[in-house]
């Protein structure tokens, strides 16, 4: 593993060493191993998530050694750099016509992936449902039993190789129409209402104390949180801005698979 990232970052700081023998090669055993599950662009430890940079440096190198090609499955023909990922049948992954997983995608035995897209570098932990049109984008990593619900949008971070990707803890429910962009982490267990967004700069503000508290970057664990806005001031005048509030946590009796809507209908709001 050292010596794969130690001429993988070589070549990262030096593409020509692509040229010579062994480098390309590791990078692409790195994608290899990323598509096995064998590597992962992102791990959680004791101190909390951690990235290898090195990873998402192979695979920003992988689309300089790979070369375009068409690929056919009739009535399907695409033409890329990257193929679909093979083996779902033995990997136990279920994915619906016309979903795609690419390769350099690890997805665990019993997710499901509806008319999706998985995109290369991602995680999809099992028990995991990519709904319709639901994106998970490169490098992001998503926990097991969650729900990404239709239209999802889980943006990519590929660069700089050092930036945190999108992250998406266990049993998180994540509503309609959401976007998640920008390297923001999704505790265990949170729930998103439809249509929330969240850049690592949007407010994810707190309102069930006295005092609001202000979140940027992290959706605590358990929170239910619902689209707001805030007002602000411009030389032009006051304007509502987009926020995120949180306005509660999600009970002990809430089941994780199934009533995952009851969580938001606790506080009146929408799945």
């Amino acid at each position: 593993m050292d010596e794969l990232a130690s001429k993988v970052s070589a070549a990262f700081a030096d593409r020509a060493l692509l040229k010579q023998p062994g480098y390309a090669e590791a990078v692409r055993e790195t994608v290899a191993r990323l598509d096995q599950g064998r590597l992962r662009v992102a791990e959680k430890g004791p101190a909390g998530w951690t990235v290898n940079t090195w990873v998402k440096e192979a695979i920003l190198l992988y689309f300089a050694v790979s070369e375009m090609k068409v690929m056919a499955d009739p009535p399907f023909e695409f033409h890329d750099k990257v193929p679909l990922k093979s083996g779902l049948a033995a990997a136990g992954v279920r994915v619906v016509p016309p979903g795609t997983v690419r390769y350099g995608a690890f997805v665990e035995p019993g997710a499901v992936v509806m008319p999706g897209y998985v995109n290369i570098g991602a995680y999809v932990g099992t028990g995991t449902m990519v709904d319709t049109w639901a994106t998970v984008g490169s490098c992001a990593q998503v926990g097991r039993n969650v729900h990404l619900s239709g239209g999802v949008g889980l943006g990519g971070v590929l660069e700089p190789p050092s930036a945190s990707p999108v992250i998406i803890e266990d049993g998180c429910f994540i509503g309609s129409r959401c976007v998640v962009v920008e390297g923001v982490l999704v505790e265990e267990e949170a729930v998103l209402g439809a249509n929330v967004v969240l850049t690592a700069s949007t407010p994810i503000i707190d309102v069930t104390g006295p005092t609001e508290v202000v979140h940027k970057g992290r959706v605590p664990a358990r929170s239910v949180v619902i689209p707001g806005s805030r007002e602000k001031k411009f030389p032009a005048g006051s304007y509502h801005v987009p926020c995120a509030l949180i306005i509660g946590l999600r009970t002990a009796s809430t089941d994780k698979k199934t009533s995952l809507n009851a969580a938001l209908r606790d506080f009146g709001v929408q799945a």
